[in-house]
């Protein structure tokens, strides 16, 4: 074994919080950021006094918890790397099998797409770089988001127009929508005992969590305003809790939506909710 592989692995050890697995994966990553190395490199030298002092500052705040992608500044979703902050949520990959499959049934060109509690932009910037020229609209309730948003968007090069919105009290200025897209609050604070603290202890509580009384809160708000957002045959889809697929599509079958889907993720949960205006 050479010594980038002893040091490697001493390395993804002391991040017990995580399965091995993801340890690895971890730990190259930040080798990667810092020294160019890859895992797939095989160095026969690794002297660790030779490494930069940011490189073991930010190890120690692995060590806490602290997601990588918070350290970095960044995370990578469909294909492109995210800005993301202590004010957003880091980008998932159940979000992308959303974006893909709206990417997927919506060829048509010039769509008018609202995303709603957009965090980092992923799905919005993401839609608006891969639907066929569509008009893209974002929103959230926290400004400092919807800054990381903004220069997401500039630095990938496409347009989106974001604004500030509370959406259970405000209704969205736009209409004539041919999609609506949200990834809202939707962990009851019941649940928080379950919860890995890298998530609980670093990630915004506001755009993650909703009262024990009523989980439902945002869905149930965005498919009402949805019905006067979007146009005849337009889309509504939701990101859902696993634990709610049936409660969240009775609730858009009963506001009138037709055609209503819960769908499994690559992992067979319960992620996603579809229905048509």
């Amino acid at each position: 074994m050479s010594t980038f592989q002893v040091l490697f692995s001493s390395w993804a050890t002391k991040l017990s919080i995580y399965e091995k697995q993801e340890a690895e994966s971890i730990v190259s990553w930040l080798f990667e950021h810092h020294l160019g190395w890859k895992r797939t490199e095989i160095l026969n030298e690794a002297d660790e006094s030779s490494f930069p002092p940011k490189l073991f500052e930010d190890f120690e705040r692995l060590k806490t918890g602290e997601p990588i992608q918070y350290i970095m500044g960044k995370g990578p979703f469909y294909g492109r790397e995210f800005l993301v902050s202590s004010a957003t949520l880091i980008p998932r990959n159940e979000t992308e099998e959303l974006v893909h499959l709206i990417i997927k049934e919506n060829p048509k060109a010039g769509l008018r797409v609202l995303d709603i509690g957009t965090g980092t932009g992923c799905i919005s910037i993401s839609l608006a770089l891969e639907m066929n020229n569509p008009e893209v609209f974002a929103m959230d309730i926290s400004e400092e988001a919807l800054e990381i948003a903004a220069q997401n968007a500039g630095a990938l090069g496409t347009k989106v127009t974001f604004s500030t919105c509370d959406i259970l009290t405000q209704i969205p200025e736009v209409s004539e929508l041919d999609i609506l897209v949200s990834n809202p609050p939707y962990i009851p604070e019941q649940e928080k005992t379950e919860m890995h603290r890298n998530v609980l202890d670093f990630e915004p509580e506001l755009a993650l969590f909703v009262s024990n009384d009523d989980p439902l809160i945002f869905y149930r708000e965005i498919a009402e305003k949805g019905k006067q957002l979007l146009k005849s045959g337009g889309k509504l889809y939701f990101e859902i809790n696993e634990k709610y697929g049936k409660e969240v599509s009775q609730l858009m079958q009963d506001l009138g939506y037709s055609n209503v889907q819960v769908l499994k993720d690559l992992n067979g949960k319960e992620r996603i909710a579809v229905g048509g205006r």
